[in-house]
């Protein structure tokens, strides 16, 4: 199905979207990419929406990609004898491994491994950062702490520990049992959550094992300060800004997610961002002004993703968010400011064939009167090499791998095309030839630029680009066999 935008739009599924007809509208609608949250709902549940993304797949003939978000460790202090209790600013207040129902003094923190990282000065926050207490003195199994911001502390409220690198595995017990029925279930993308170092994301690759593609959500301090190893080890980054603003001063946020969505571009590797985007439509059919502008200023930093979460998981108007996202996107990048933006961004290093290659289709594409950059690929690599140069024109992703057109779903400006196997270049060239046809973007009189690899089949080969007409009565006139 191809999007009159390049910027994709992923949608997360949850109670407001969980039958067949809620999806497809949702597809039809925008969505090139469905999440399934892992925080919520049984396998069951999970097993029966990635079965109806398949059947609309199918029913639509457009791949689509699913991404499986790992719910990582949650912290959460314990419950209280009393109900909600009101800390006040400059009380003293403890946690500690005591299963003893708290009161106003106290309360049970049931990770020691929080206990063994502390030290006097740092700081916890409780409850999405609404309270946040300062370590005066602790000790293995204790912190007594004051309150710089006091609030109504309840039970299993959670907690952030943003000033030291807490020592947990990105995955817990219950993501890895849920990592592994998400890659038997045949997603394409598996997000991790709580990563804080590239070890977290080799030791998921480890269990993976080449089965999904592997996104890293940024949503803790020492993940940004990492971050560049953190990026070498991913396939994908998130930007959870929901988390980061918790764990950081929330105008910081704005900033890492300009750096981070440039390092993800110049690594050519997709980036989504996150987090209420258009949080006031689960209730409203219309997002404020500031919403638009936050959807519209991470377009114009050249995000390859944007991320619905309980907007369509849960709100109201799941349909009318993933329209305006749509709608939003389309008018941003008509703007001739958006343009002279991303070409702003464009670095020019160069390191293989493969970058030049890229690189000269888009020079030739954009100095030409070519409709499309055509991209035969096994792994996904090349069309993710030409998505980092941001071309003016389509990029036709050709691939004979199912799933790589799948994973390619969250790729800036790709459209993903499934094809049988090549042996032959100018066969290539014919079939790049019928899908610019097919899909619109392209008639008989045009020229396109076809980049492929020989030979077939092979990652890591592309070596040739042809400029080619779409009328293939031409191709087999004037080329070879």
């Amino acid at each position: 199905m191809k999007r009159d935008r390049n910027v994709k739009i992923v949608a997360t599924l949850g109670p407001a979207s969980s039958t067949y007809e809620m999806i497809r509208k949702l597809h039809e609608a925008g969505a090139d990419v469905f999440r399934l949250n892992m925080s919520h709902g049984t396998h069951e549940e999970q097993a029966e929406r990635h079965a109806m993304i398949r059947k609309v797949e199918k029913d639509t003939d457009s791949p689509i990609a699913i991404l499986a978000d790992m719910q990582g460790p949650k912290l959460r202090v314990g419950t209280f004898a009393n109900g909600p209790q009101e800390l006040e600013q400059e009380a003293m207040f403890r946690l500690d491994l005591d299963k003893t129902p708290g009161d106003a003094t106290r309360v049970c923190l049931p990770h020691p491994e929080i206990f063994a990282a502390l030290e006097p000065g740092s700081h916890l926050l409780v409850n999405d950062g609404k309270i946040r207490l300062r370590v005066k003195d602790c000790g293995e199994d204790y912190a007594d702490c004051t309150v710089v911001t006091g609030g109504t502390i309840s039970d299993r409220k959670g907690v952030n520990v943003p000033d030291v690198v807490l020592p947990l595995a990105a995955l817990s017990d219950k993501d890895r049992k849920d990592l592994e029925f998400a890659c038997q279930l045949g997603v394409d993308w598996v997000a991790l959550s709580f990563v804080q170092r590239a070890k977290d994301v080799w030791e998921a690759r480890d269990l993976i094992d080449g089965r999904a593609a592997v996104l890293s959500k940024i949503e803790k301090p020492a993940a940004v300060t990492d971050f560049d190893e953190i990026l070498d080890a991913s396939d994908a980054i998130m930007v959870a800004r929901g988390d980061l603003g918790v764990e950081l001063p929330v105008q910081n946020v704005p900033v890492i997610q300009k750096r981070l969505v440039k390092k993800c571009r110049a690594a050519a590797k997709p980036v989504i961002v996150a987090t209420q985007m258009l949080e006031s439509m689960i209730e409203s059919p219309m997002p404020t002004r500031a919403e638009i502008s936050d959807v519209s200023n991470a377009i114009y930093e050249g995000a390859d993703a944007i991320m619905l979460s309980a907007e369509s998981a849960a709100g109201d108007y799941p349909v009318e968010a993933v329209t305006m996202m749509d709608h939003v996107a389309i008018e941003v990048e008509s703007d001739p400011t958006y343009t002279d933006v991303i070409e702003a961004g464009r670095k020019a290093e160069r390191h293989s064939i493969a970058d030049g290659i890229v690189a000269a289709a888009r020079e030739i594409a954009e100095t030409t009167d070519i409709k499309a950059i055509c991209c035969y690929t096994s792994s996904g690599t090349t069309v993710s090499l030409t998505a980092r140069e941001r071309p003016r024109v389509q990029i036709i992703a050709m691939t004979s791998e199912r799933r790589t057109a799948r994973r390619l779903c969250l790729t800036w400006g790709t459209y993903c095309v499934v094809t049988g196997e090549m042996s032959r270049f100018k066969q290539a060239v014919v079939n790049a030839a019928r899908a610019a046809r097919a899909s619109g973007i392209a008639n008989e009189t045009d020229l396109i630029v076809v980049t492929a690899g020989v030979p077939f089949n092979v990652p890591g080969t592309t070596n040739i680009l042809r400029v080619a007409p779409c009328d293939e009565r031409l191709i087999y006139s004037t080329d070879p066999e």
